[in-house]
């Protein structure tokens, strides 16, 4: 796949999660959306009535992340902030997993935690994300085999906020568990057009990255996580 083939933007979730971002920024990043035509842009839920307000009537999706970005929270709570979310005009949900309960060995738990979530979503797409950087190979396959049994529409790397992120080895072990049928997004340092495409080649499907516009300018950047 030559890298003239690839419309990266639409693989594109345009990303802000920083606690210190401003309106402003979350507008600039709306803005820098629509211009590209990025596939969404993904924020915390607090943002999500002024994402949803900004891109109304483009093409763009509101994104949102739940339980971001240690995944430790009640189950209740993840449902609830994803229904909120989806109220206030999430169109996409990307929830973090347990990953002390897998680490523990409750995969019922785990599996329990992410059902919920896909049931509260409805017929909004969810993506699990799985942190890889703190997982086994075994723990990786573990959790896309529970995903793959749930049915949810994709499973996702990293939240760009713990000891790494999106790798190429890791993609492809998420492309091989849940075959062709289940969309796989990295993100977490996925910040230039190289890295873009050995992920895309790897089997991603999706990217989350705030270097989307280095990333279609074929641009080097120095900005730093997700």
């Amino acid at each position: 796949m030559s890298n003239q083939s690839i419309d990266y933007a639409k693989y594109i979730d345009h990303t802000l999660l920083k606690m210190d971002a401003t309106e402003q920024d979350i507008i600039k990043l709306c803005e820098e959306a629509r211009q590209h035509h990025f596939f969404s842009v993904c924020v915390n839920s607090g943002y999500v009535p002024l994402v949803a307000k900004t891109l109304a009537g483009s093409e763009v999706k509101t994104c949102c992340v739940i339980g971001f970005p240690l995944g430790a929270a009640l189950t209740s709570a993840k449902v609830f902030e994803t229904k909120a979310a989806i109220e206030a005009g999430a169109q996409e949900i990307d929830m973090v997993i347990n990953v002390g309960w897998l680490k523990s060995g409750h995969l019922d738990a785990v599996a329990d935690d992410i059902r919920q979530v896909n049931e509260a979503t409805g017929e909004v797409l969810l993506k699990v994300i799985l942190e890889t950087c703190l997982l086994t190979k075994q723990e990786i396959k573990q959790v896309c085999e529970i995903c793959k049994e749930i049915g949810v529409d994709y499973v996702k790397t990293s939240t760009g906020f713990s000891s790494g992120g999106a790798t190429v080895e890791d993609v492809a072990l998420m492309r091989a568990t849940v075959g062709p049928d289940i969309g796989v997004k990295a993100s977490g340092g996925v910040r230039d057009q190289v890295t873009a495409n050995a992920m895309i080649e790897a089997g991603a499907t999706r990217l989350g990255s705030s270097s989307g516009i280095a990333i279609v300018a074929n641009q080097k950047t120095e900005s730093q996580g997700y």
